[in-house]
């Protein structure tokens, strides 16, 4: 079936007609006749069986049995009518029952003939009755455009109640099928069909919806999964290559004096084996003259802002300044000052511009930034303003990017003539499968080991009823001059019912803890910034013992002498936010503890994140199994979810397939980046076709 014929709307399809290409429009998506041929089953029912009556157990199964109707009645019953056939096979007699469309089926059941009828069956005062069983005549089944497993196809409540049932759909699909007459496009390379053994394109569609066999199905399924993470990959691959060899970006060829300086004189530690690879790979790219687009995943505490400081400090070698956005105040504030001390001692100007800025500031940053003066500048995303104009911005370094917007990030992309080199940095590991879907058009660098010295953090699990005990660990802790926080749970819906669990939990820990020997900091989303940065600022300095806060704290406060992290209600919070709360402990030279609280009532969901999180403490470990328990809309967020909207493949379960597709879509561009090759043709083809219809999703990273 050609392209064309494909996109004909959906109305055109005998048996649909403008009413049910409406709701089909509205409720599945489907606008035309690609559309419906890309509607996949959900399961799939084995009609290769029949039973006897005889046979049938009193379970809620789907039967079909082969029989005739011998007679039919109308009962009276409390509210309206019923009507009753009898039906039987040469083993036994049951009922079939209609509670509705009574007449149209009584006028339209035939006496003595074969049927095959399909449905639960019911088992009541001895005998077992089937309600509205699916009815054909033999002859009729035979004849059908039929295989022995029945697609299930996905519905809603309008479309059943609209009489578009799980048969009418089938009859469409039967229909798609004729009007085709099987002759599909080969979407895939000779090549690679047969490396793969894959079965072709019209094989592959027709056992989808009309399986042949078992074997059959699991071979379509294969072939379709494949297609599809193929041909999103070969977009993502085909992107960054196009990048890097349209997108120019200033070279930095030299590593020059304030880079040797500060490696061979001021690095506080020798850099891990890790740190000196993504090091090594930054380099490269800033050398050569395609724009660097590059993502850095390094668990907490792993040494990312050192790998940052020694890219801009290539930047500044090369005449050009630097910028690093981070998503809140607070955590630009902690770069400030961490960048600050690590430059001590070297001739390199950094500011610092967040919303509360005041203007006599502002006017001074801007007017270093224009004349060049000022090297590199840190902040939220007050750097995106109009105002703020760079002499020459060099590299833009971007701080847990997942908090900004597409159109936020393509703001910094225009405060120059040709774009800044990007380094994204996040500090939420990402499973490998969902980086290759998501980032797969970043290089992406990971710094996967901890700093020499770093203790690991001691991570248990306790019940309220225990609560006495851990208090007792916390005054422990407290006499060794060690500092605490408590997390309470933020749940958007009911901001009320956070803050009376915050405040409660505050009253009885300033009980526990009573003035003057215990001083208590508390932060929540409903003070004023000011205050909060008040309170935070008491605990930084060691003036407080104990922070109660909500998740205000998840990223970025830096507090190494605080050694213990107590986590209320855990099994509220999802496992990427547990692991990062567990970050904010563990920054100092002492050992340090979270103690997981909870309640006795725990969902086998909150069980399997309670014992992730206290057997293991590597964020890509924890990261893949919460994108099984979660799946990866959820864990990318909405703006990035999009992407992940696929028809068949599920990179979770499919993550093996989803690694062939990307090695394949690679091997194919680096032999023909323009898929100018004959034996590409169909790619080519299929390729343009996606993108025209839009097929292909198409996001800026």
């Amino acid at each position: 079936m050609n392209a064309q014929k494909l996109q004909t709307p959906i109305e055109y399809l005998k048996g649909v007609g403008p009413n049910r290409a409406n709701l089909l429009r509205t409720e599945l998506g489907i606008h035309t006749f690609q559309d419906l041929l890309n509607l996949f089953p959900n399961r799939y029912l084995d009609r290769t069986k029949f039973y006897k009556i005889q046979e049938l157990q009193r379970n809620n199964a789907d039967v079909q049995i082969i029989g005739k109707i011998t007679h039919i009645k109308m009962v009276e019953q409390k509210r309206g009518k019923r009507l009753v056939a009898t039906f039987r096979d040469e083993t036994g007699v049951m009922e079939l029952i209609w509670f509705r469309g009574q007449k149209w089926i009584k006028d339209n059941l035939k006496i003595n003939q074969p049927y095959v009828i399909f449905g639960k069956t019911k088992w009541f005062n001895g005998s077992f009755s089937m309600p509205h069983p699916e009815l054909e005549l033999v002859k009729e089944h035979k004849n059908k455009l039929r295989s022995s497993m029945q697609p299930i196809y996905p519905s809603t409540e309008k479309l059943t109640n609209s009489g578009i049932t799980n048969k009418v759909i089938n009859k469409l699909m039967e229909q798609v099928f004729l009007d085709a007459k099987n002759a599909f496009t080969e979407t895939l390379s000779k090549p690679i069909i047969n490396e793969l053994k894959l079965l072709s394109k019209s094989e592959a569609i027709f056992n989808i919806h009309f399986p042949e066999n078992g074997e059959r199905l699991a071979r379509a399924e294969y072939r379709l999964k494949f297609e599809e993470l193929f041909y999103i990959q070969l977009q993502l691959i085909r992107k960054n290559l196009i990048h890097k060899s349209k997108i120019k970006g200033y070279p930095f060829p030299v590593v020059g004096d304030n880079f040797k300086n500060f490696y061979n004189h001021h690095l506080p530690f020798q850099l891990t084996g890790a740190q000196k690879r993504v090091v090594k790979e930054i380099r490269q790219d800033l050398g050569s003259n395609a724009q660097m687009n590059r993502l850095l995943q390094g668990d907490v505490g792993s040494g990312k802002t050192i790998v940052a400081l020694l890219s801009m400090l290539i930047a500044l070698d090369n005449g050009f300044q630097a910028c690093l956005m981070a998503p809140t105040a607070i955590l630009s504030v902690q770069h400030y000052n961490g960048l600050v001390e690590l430059c001590k001692g070297l001739e390199i100007s950094i500011s610092l511009l967040t919303g509360s800025s005041t203007t006599s500031q502002r006017k001074v940053i801007h007017e270093n930034l224009e004349n060049g003066s000022l090297n590199i500048l840190i902040g939220t995303h007050a750097l995106l303003e109009d105002k703020v104009k760079f002499k020459n911005l060099g590299l833009a370094i971007i701080d847990e990017q997942h908090r900004f917007g597409v159109a936020q990030r393509s703001k910094l992309w225009h405060k120059n003539e040709l774009p800044p080199h990007v380094l994204v940095m996040t500090a939420t590991p990402i499973p490998r499968t969902l980086a290759m879907s998501v980032y797969g058009d970043l290089d992406i660098s990971i710094i996967d080991e901890l700093p020499p010295g770093r203790k690991e953090i001691k991570t248990v699990h306790r019940f309220d009823s225990n609560r006495l005990k851990v208090f007792r660990f916390i005054r422990d802790e407290i006499a060794l001059g060690r500092q605490v926080y408590i997390v309470y749970p933020l749940i958007q819906e009911s901001e009320a019912l956070d803050y009376k669990d915050l405040m409660d939990g505050y009253e009885s820990i300033v009980r526990d803890f009573p003035q003057p020997k215990y001083q208590i900091s508390i932060v929540h989303g409903q003070m004023k910034p000011a205050d909060k940065e008040f309170e935070m600022n008491r605990f930084l300095k060691g003036e407080t013992q104990i922070m109660v806060a909500t998740t205000v704290i998840e990223v970025g406060v830096n507090v190494p002498n605080a050694s213990v992290m107590i986590i209320e209600s855990a099994e509220r919070f999802g496992l990427s936010q547990l692991h990062q709360l567990r970050g904010r402990v563990g920054r100092g030279a002492e050992q340090s503890y979270t103690i997981l609280m909870t309640s006795h009532k725990l969902s086998a969901d909150a069980k399997t994140r309670l014992a992730t999180m206290t057997s293991t403490s590597d964020g890509f470990e924890i990261a893949e199994v919460d994108l099984k328990l979660r799946g990866p809309g959820d864990i990318m967020g909405t703006q990035q979810s999009g992407v992940l909207n696929l028809r068949i493949a599920d990179i979770v379960k499919d993550s093996e397939i989803l690694k062939i597709a990307r090695s394949y879509a690679f091997q194919v561009l680096k032999a023909d980046p323009g898929l100018t090759n004959t034996e590409n043709l169909n790619i080519k083809n299929t390729f343009a076709q996606l993108v025209k219809y839009k097929n292909i999703w198409n996001y800026i990273s």
